[in-house]
């Protein structure tokens, strides 16, 4: 099988998983363990999939207690450490990562947008203003941050 042919095959095979997923409308305990297990022993994540998890995220209420360290890690990931250079992030990465976390305005979206900034060596100017202008704007962020001071009070 040529090279094309392997990276065809990978992009279906991942996102008939995720798909197959959504249609089942929960992220239990073993649908997490496939996508653990596809995206580390079967083929790194590609940006195709990692748009399709911002959908899962987005689209699955019903979701295992530990999808969120699973989503902000497998993305952060590729994001970060799988495009090259690694650690630096340009405008066009930048900008596709606020336009996936923009389109759900999730709680989750926000965490990879904090992660990234955390893990990144060298982001764009514009792109920490930008994810602290989130933090008020967005419904979920701006309830949880709201929350977690009324209980540190």
């Amino acid at each position: 099988m040529t090279n094309v042919q392997n990276s065809t095959s990978h992009l279906n095979e991942g996102q008939a998983l995720i798909d197959s997923i959504k249609s089942g409308d929960k992220i239990g305990g073993a649908e997490l363990s496939q996508l653990r297990d596809y995206f580390t022993a079967v083929a790194p994540i590609t940006r195709t999939e990692a748009e399709a998890l911002f959908d899962l995220d987005r689209s699955v209420s019903d979701k295992h207690e530990e999808w969120t360290s699973f989503f902000v890690e497998t993305v952060t990931d590729y994001i970060v450490w799988q495009s090259r250079p690694t650690g630096i992030l340009n405008g066009a990465q930048s900008e596709w990562l606020l336009a996936q976390a923009d389109t759900g305005r999730t709680l989750n979206g926000f965490a990879i947008l904090v992660n990234v900034l955390a893990e990144a060596d060298r982001v764009p100017s514009w792109l920490p203003a930008a994810v602290h202008g989130r933090a008020a704007a967005w419904p979920a962020v701006a309830f949880a941050l709201h929350q977690s001071r009324s209980v540190a009070a």
